[in-house]
């Protein structure tokens, strides 16, 4: 999942990144190779996090792995601040920093973290599917937070994809699937939510590059405190993690929290905003398909047909968004891990 900062739109669980320094570009009337290129970075590289969360759960102890790939990412951010900006780049309000660390923690250790953590027993493209429910719970919160009123089609996407959770958490009711984990990832779908809603709501860092490396920062302590709270340091032999899990854990700091993202953040002023909201529904489908081509997860009848009818209620939600032009709730939560 990726981390909003206001008051400009942002994303995310994997939100965690450095976003370009640039004017906005303006917005063509034909889309250019370039703007193709980057949503093809976000929809493989952010659909494939779920296979390397996957893969760096193998030998990795869950909060443990997820707090080494943020706090990679924000020292590596807060580097980047000091050579482009100087300290002044860093510097913020007490307030804004206080919200920075609270959204950091829903997205990154509530979202994130416990994305991860349900992925040691639930398989990546399920995990994926669940997690494109973000933009419904969304709806939701703009509802009841934010006093909009939802419209038909909103409510009609929120009902079927609550629908297609059911269906995706059968497996879980008949014992082929681990049924604390599938509890975990829809709990951190609505940490993911009520983050992104928050980021809105509370005075963030208007340096949005700040805002996200302290996000990545207090998210990544977080999961630090968890993961000794879990007792994951007990018999941790850095010695026993396999290569592939290293790999894994390189692969999220530098292309999941890293390119993706400032791909992301790129198309959000150089794009279609509808356009890229389509990766909420574009990313399970990469996760799926990755999970089976290289860990054989297996394609059940459920898993279809729960991802299918989640993905018809995000296309409402975010058709809703194009008739009526007005941002997209899937574009401003970036469901990436």
């Amino acid at each position: 999942m990726t981390s909003p900062a206001s008051p400009q739109p942002a994303t995310t669980p994997d939100s965690t990144s450095a976003i370009p320094s640039t004017a906005p570009a303006p917005s063509p009337t034909r889309l250019s190779g370039a703007v193709w290129l980057a949503l093809a970075v976000v929809y493989v590289v952010w659909g494939s996090t779920y296979l390397a969360i996957r893969i760096a759960v193998e030998t990795m102890p869950s909060f443990f792995s997820a707090a080494a790939r943020f706090l990679t990412a924000g020292l590596l951010l807060v580097g980047y601040l000091l050579v482009r900006q100087g300290p002044a780049g860093l510097r913020v309000s007490g307030r804004q920093l206080a919200s920075a660390a609270l959204v950091g923690v829903l997205l990154l250790t509530g979202g994130n973290g416990l994305v991860v953590l349900g992925e040691t027993s639930v398989p990546s493209g399920l995990a994926a599917l669940l997690v494109a429910a973000v933009p419904l719970w969304m709806v939701v919160l703009t509802a009841v937070g934010g006093g909009e009123r939802p419209r038909r089609a909103e409510l009609a996407g929120v009902l079927l994809g609550l629908v297609g959770l059911g269906v995706l958490s059968a497996p879980a009711i008949g014992g082929s699937v681990e049924p604390l984990g599938v509890v975990l990832i829809i709990c951190a779908t609505l940490a993911w939510a009520a983050g992104s809603f928050a980021s809105k709501k509370i005075p963030m860092p208007g340096n949005v590059l700040a805002a996200s490396a302290y996000q990545m920062l207090a998210g990544g302590l977080c999961n630090v405190l968890i993961g000794l709270a879990r007792g994951e340091q007990h018999g941790l032999d850095l010695g026993a993690v396999s290569g592939r899990s290293w790999l894994a854990l390189a692969y999220l700091v530098l292309f999941g929290s890293l390119l993706a993202f400032t791909a992301y953040a790129w198309l959000l002023r150089s794009a279609p905003l509808t356009l890229v909201a389509t990766y909420a529904y574009v990313n399970p489908v990469v996760a799926v398909l990755l999970g089976w081509l290289i860990l054989a997860e297996p394609l059940t009848g459920p898993t279809l047909a729960g991802g299918s009818i989640v993905v018809v209620g995000v296309c409402l939600v975010v058709s809703v968004s194009r008739r009526q032009g007005r941002p997209s709730k899937a574009g401003a939560t970036a469901a990436r891990r």
